[in-house]
């Protein structure tokens, strides 16, 4: 049976109508995937939205060198947003983003296991393990990328730590590729370019306008034409260079990056608690554990 619950989801996620939500969860017997690719099949909701599963805490932030040759990128996850605003908490991620540029480890297990560089005598691990301690709340370093370049290497960060983004350019100056970082940062690219795009995640995108353009009553022969014509603005969507300059939406990010000499070779953008899942609080529960100790 299909609850009102499931149904109220899928419609913040999708802006579907609720008896379009109520049907297609009944036809996929409740699962929220596939109930979403069927609406986007019909033509009612575009893809669930990314930010509806953003649920962790902490921060991200970035360190490059003055030279601008070596850039890393890094995410500290915590349990509450106070940590955040913590200044030791904030100098300790600010470390272990200077330590990455630095030290260049391959994995997370291999930074925790490198020699701090801002306490001597210890391991990044045990740092994190002493902060746990001081601070009060279990933290973990999740994720990082460190670029170095023979071109320059750029940041940016947005939000006072919620979206950490790291650009290498080739040609062009520090002006273009903050221009670069604070496009990413908005317009959410997921790859460079086409040629960067999965052919399955292609394959499957066109199987939708396909099925969009067929329910639209329109013949499989234009049908395959419409798609053509739709792909594009997929890319569009999802690839850096075919993107509309945000600060000037008439051209788009690869024809400016090639007017001014450049090009992008990589970027590597993190939000704050992409992905994971947040631990939720009974306030009324809370209080109670700690009145009856």
């Amino acid at each position: 049976m299909i609850t009102a619950e499931q149904v109220k989801a899928l419609r913040e996620k999708t802006g579907a109508g609720m008896m379009d939500c109520k049907k297609v969860l009944t036809e996929t017997n409740g699962d929220e995937d596939k109930a979403i690719e069927l609406l986007r099949e019909r033509g009612i909701a575009k893809a669930a939205k990314k930010a509806d599963r953003i649920a962790a805490e902490g921060l991200v932030t970035t360190y490059v060198t003055a030279d601008q040759k070596v850039g890393a990128v890094v995410e500290v996850n915590a349990e509450t947003d106070f940590v955040a605003k913590n200044e030791e908490f904030r100098t300790f991620v600010a470390d272990v983003a200077k330590q990455i540029a630095e030290k260049a480890p391959a994995t997370v297990e291999d930074l925790l296991n490198q020699p701090s560089i801002s306490e001597a005598g210890k391991t990044v691990g045990e740092v994190l393990t002493n902060k746990i301690a001081t601070i009060g709340e279990n933290m973990s370093i999740r994720r990082f990328e460190r670029f170095e370049s023979t071109g320059l290497v750029e940041s940016y960060i947005h939000g006072d730590g919620k979206i950490g983004v790291l650009v290498e350019l080739q040609g062009g100056d520090s002006a273009l590729a903050k221009d670069i970082c604070m496009q990413i940062a908005a317009a959410r690219p997921e790859f460079l370019d086409r040629e960067s795009v999965p052919e399955d995640r292609v394959a499957h995108e066109m199987e939708i306008l396909k099925a969009q353009a067929v329910n639209e009553g329109k013949p499989e022969a234009v049908a395959e034409k419409i798609v053509q014509g739709r792909i594009g603005k997929f890319y569009g969507e999802i690839c850096l260079v075919e993107q509309d300059f945000v600060k000037d939406p008439d051209q788009k990010v690869g024809k400016l990056v090639e007017s001014k000499g450049a090009k992008i070779v990589r970027f590597a953008r993190f939000e704050k608690g992409e992905g994971l899942q947040k631990r939720e609080e009974n306030f009324a529960e809370e209080v109670a554990k700690q009145i009856h100790g």
